[in-house]
């Protein structure tokens, strides 16, 4: 509702602004990805960022004999990125917010998700098709410790994790400043997290996951500016819930 309802007064919705300054965030993020991905197709085998990447691949990587890929932190990581984080963030989170009355904010859960893990990164991947890391035994260097595709080039489990977070916190009105604050310091633990474990188990290149970062971040921040009427309705809507129960109190 937009009425007023302690003066039985009905206003129109307050029109909202979308922040300029965000829309440039979105934009000079994907400015940032679209380079790197230039940079990769460049020279997909051996790309400018090549040293950096070997080098953080010996400090990282693990070979299959270590205990670290199948411990619970690695493997919430891993599955957030694959079917149970799909499921999370494709049904279970926009049904909850359908069934709060929330379908606008569903929609938007729902747009991040294709337009990000979906969209973005398949596309990237199949464009750029940058070879994941491989053993080298006379190194002590390992290949993918779990079942990969093609494209190393961008994480995809760091395009989700971006996603996730970014999602997340368009989800929370402005007005709760702490939980905002709270959520974003989970979120960059999530996102060192997710570096941490796909290039712990080889999956990944250094700067694959950090693109995949940039570029999540980039389309969630994009549609959180496209949706952000929507969202705010959401935010100044009680759940049909609240509204049945104070319609309920008696007037004094």
């Amino acid at each position: 509702m937009t009425a007023v309802e302690t003066a039985g007064i009905r206003t129109r919705p307050v029109k909202v602004v979308r922040p300029r300054r965000m829309l440039w965030i979105a934009l000079g993020l994907l400015v940032v990805f679209v380079a790197l991905a230039l940079g990769v197709l460049a020279a997909p085998d051996a790309p400018w960022s090549q040293a950096l990447d070997d080098g953080w691949r010996r400090f990282a990587g693990v070979g299959p004999e270590s205990w670290l890929p199948g411990f619970a932190l690695a493997q919430l990581f891993q599955h957030l990125g694959q079917l149970p984080g799909v499921v999370l963030m494709m049904l279970l989170l926009p049904l909850v917010l359908v069934l709060l009355g929330r379908w606008r904010s569903a929609l938007f859960v729902i747009a991040v998700q294709l337009a990000g893990p979906g969209l973005l990164a398949q596309l990237t991947k199949n464009l750029v098709d940058r070879p994941r890391p491989t053993e080298d035994t006379v190194a002590g260097l390992f290949g993918p410790l779990v079942q990969v595709d093609h494209g190393s080039f961008p994480s995809g489990h760091s395009v989700s994790m971006a996603a996730i977070i970014i999602t997340v916190l368009a989800l929370i009105p402005a007005s709760a400043v702490w939980a905002r604050r709270i959520w974003i310091a989970i979120g960059v633990l999530l996102a060192v997290g997710m570096v941490w474990q796909r290039t712990l188990i080889n999956a990944h290149w250094f700067t694959d996951t950090c693109a995949g970062l940039i570029g999540g971040a980039a389309v969630a921040v994009l549609l959180w500016w496209a949706f952000l009427p929507w969202l705010r309705r959401d935010h100044d809507r009680r759940v049909w819930f609240l509204r049945k129960a104070q319609a309920a109190q008696p007037t004094r």
